[in-house]
C-alpha cells in the first residue's frame, strides 16, 4: 500500500512539473516577410496557413520552425517560400524528411 502511495505522488509530481507548450497559428498574408520571421525566430515554430495558387477556396498550412532543432529525428529544416502580405516568395524553414540517397555509398 505504501509503496502504491509512493508511486501515485511521484507520477503525479512529474505529471505537474510538465507543461505542454501549443503552438500559434497566423495567416501569413496577414503579415510582412519580416514578421512571419520574426515570429519564427521568437517562437521557435509556428504554424503559417495561406491560400493554395492551383485551387480555389483550398488553405494550405505550414510548420515553419526556427532551426532544425524543432524538428524530429528523421527531418531537417529546408527552405521553402510561401506568401506573405508584402512578398509573394518570403522565404522561412519547414522540417522535411531526411532523405537516405546515398546509401549506395556506405560501406
Amino acid at each position: 500500500m505504501a509503496v502504491a502511495r509512493a508511486f501515485a505522488v511521484a507520477v503525479s509530481a512529474l505529471s505537474v512539473s510538465e507543461q505542454a507548450h501549443a503552438i500559434s497559428r497566423y495567416n501569413s498574408l496577414s503579415m510582412s516577410c519580416a514578421e512571419a520571421r520574426a515570429t519564427v525566430q521568437r517562437e521557435g515554430a509556428a504554424i503559417l496557413r495561406y491560400p493554395s495558387k492551383r485551387v480555389a477556396g483550398m488553405t494550405l498550412y505550414d510548420r515553419a520552425v526556427r532551426n532544425s532543432a524543432q524538428c524530429g529525428n528523421y527531418e531537417f529544416a529546408d527552405l521553402k517560400s510561401l506568401p506573405t502580405s508584402d512578398d509573394p516568395k518570403c522565404v522561412i524553414r519547414v522540417c522535411v524528411p531526411k532523405t537516405d540517397d546515398d546509401w549506395w555509398l556506405r560501406p
